[in-house]
């Protein structure tokens, strides 16, 4: 409690020099410290997606066991599934490669819509949305563009090519039928051996790419991430190089970079992390299990990283956030890598697909189920915790909480001034303590105590938490009498 005093004495007097964070309504994760002033006795803790098993074998004629770089874009209540349809190994954007897209209902259950664009392995009956122009296709990386404004013609934008070619953009009204934003090239200062992701970023008020850069020249050293930004997806800044907070460097592979849907200031990263050379199999247990001979000598996971804008990846969580599943064919070279996006699939419930079985005859693209804000939480033992934020203002009159707890356990919010001071009516003992497991209750205190009279003001949280998680919180306008939704945020 000292210790904890002496912090809260010094943010005072940076409070006093203006430091206070202002959130408005935007919710809040547990992805890094952002927020965090001190914790005593809990915990940030990864999530551990689940692996709910095939969804998608990657097996008409024009795919194959190199099918790879997806995107899972949610579209219009139905989601849209990217992905490169390949059957043999070769060099980058070969004429072999082809962009394909499936569609669901649910996210659970996908289908191939017969598209008739491209005759492709002798029929025109596919879903292929680009063929024949290399090597476009090699990583064709799509987003629905949020911009306001943008027109209906152009609401789904892409970037595909490799250094030779450059960054090649493309626009699409249905998500279905592409054209070129333009013959030449968007931006040509990167390697591009790899998926490049964009997307507008509504708390930069630009575009954003991520895109394939090495730390050494001629493809040496590690495989990284640069970004370029630009006002209308034509003119792109020069690329500048993604710092890393902790130390050491790691091969990224894919970086997956974008705005996480219920929280779109916090950009979330699923990188594929690469390790060259570490093997689990050897040629014989590769040629079992039917491995291309070129594709077992390394293998993958996938970590998270997240980012608040600007050329810094927060690594709040270093180990794994996706590990490689039973069985050794899930140890083979450019497997385990996620596709773009999470998307909610329920609920109470978000998904995550990963592309496994690479090079292999039983190719398939995974999905992992987690729950709704479940990237990270924070978490709590038996014997409690307490986390106090920083300092800084809200704007609403109620307090949504993502949260889980025991039958013993429970969660507690106290509201104080920036000082540390108690507020009346927001203390500790007249906290309401929450027993359950809700994605969006409330917090809520004894008496008559309106939080909506604290808005605005410089004030802290202490979330008291036993035997539980806390995975998101938010202010918010609780609906008015009758109102469906008057909750105006995230």
């Amino acid at each position: 409690m000292i210790l904890e005093s002496l912090l809260l004495a010094a943010a005072s007097l940076q409070v006093a020099q203006g430091e206070v964070v202002a959130i408005g309504q935007d919710r809040q994760l547990f992805v890094d410290r952002h927020l965090i002033e001190s914790t005593d006795g809990c915990e940030l803790r990864l999530g551990i997606p689940r692996d709910e098993g095939p969804v998608f074998e990657f097996d008409a004629p024009w795919e194959g066991r190199f099918c790879g770089y997806s995107t899972v874009i949610a579209h219009e209540g139905g989601f849209l599934l990217y992905y490169r349809g390949l059957g043999e190994a070769g060099a980058d954007g070969s004429d072999l490669e082809r962009t394909c897209v499936a569609v669901s209902d649910d996210g659970l259950e996908w289908r191939r819509p017969s598209l008739g664009l491209f005759e492709v392995s002798g029929t025109r009956d596919n879903n292929v949305v680009l063929a024949e122009d290399p090597p476009y296709s090699h990583n064709f990386s799509p987003f629905l563009d949020t911009r306001p404004g943008v027109p209906a013609g152009e609401r789904f934008k892409a970037l595909s090519g490799v250094e030779a070619s450059g960054l090649v953009g493309w626009s699409s009204g249905d998500g279905f039928r592409w054209e070129r934003v333009r013959q030449a090239p968007l931006m040509t200062d990167g390697m591009f051996d790899s998926q490049n992701v964009a997307f507008w970023s509504e708390a930069e008020g630009c575009y954003a790419c991520y895109m394939r850069t090495w730390t050494g020249e001629e493809y040496t050293g590690f495989r990284s991430v640069s970004r370029a930004t630009s006002t209308d997806f034509l003119t792109w800044t020069e690329s500048r190089p993604m710092a890393f907070t902790g130390e050491g460097l790691e091969h990224i592979y894919t970086n997956q970079t974008h705005p996480y849907f219920r929280a779109p200031r916090v950009y979330v990263a699923i990188a594929a992390r690469f390790m060259p050379g570490r093997a689990v199999l050897d040629a014989e247990g590769a040629a079992r299990l039917g491995v291309d001979p070129g594709y077992f000598r390394d293998c993958s996971d996938a970590v998270l990283l997240t980012s608040r804008g600007g050329l810094t990846y927060d690594r709040t969580f270093r180990e794994a956030f996706l590990r490689p599943g039973v069985g050794l064919e899930n140890w083979v070279s450019r497997s385990n890598y996620p596709a773009l996006n999470l998307v909610q699939t329920g609920p109470a419930e978000m998904s995550l697909y990963v592309n496994q079985k690479y090079a292999q005859p039983t190719a398939a693209l995974h999905r992992y189920s987690l729950r709704l804000d479940g990237i990270a939480s924070l978490h709590a033992g038996f014997t409690g915790g307490v986390l106090t934020t920083k300092a800084l203002r809200f704007e609403g009159d109620a307090l949504e909480l993502n949260y889980a707890t025991s039958a013993a356990g429970g969660l507690r919010v106290e509201v104080v001034e920036a000082d540390g001071e108690a507020i009346p009516g927001f203390g500790l003992d007249a906290a309401v303590e929450l027993i359950g497991n809700d994605v969006s209750g409330a917090a809520r205190w004894a008496g008559d105590a309106d939080l909506g009279t604290l808005q605005g003001r410089p004030v802290r949280l202490r979330f008291h938490l036993r035997d539980g998680d806390l995975y998101s919180w938010r202010f918010h306008r609780a609906p008015a009498e009758g109102d469906v939704d008057g909750s105006q945020g995230r």
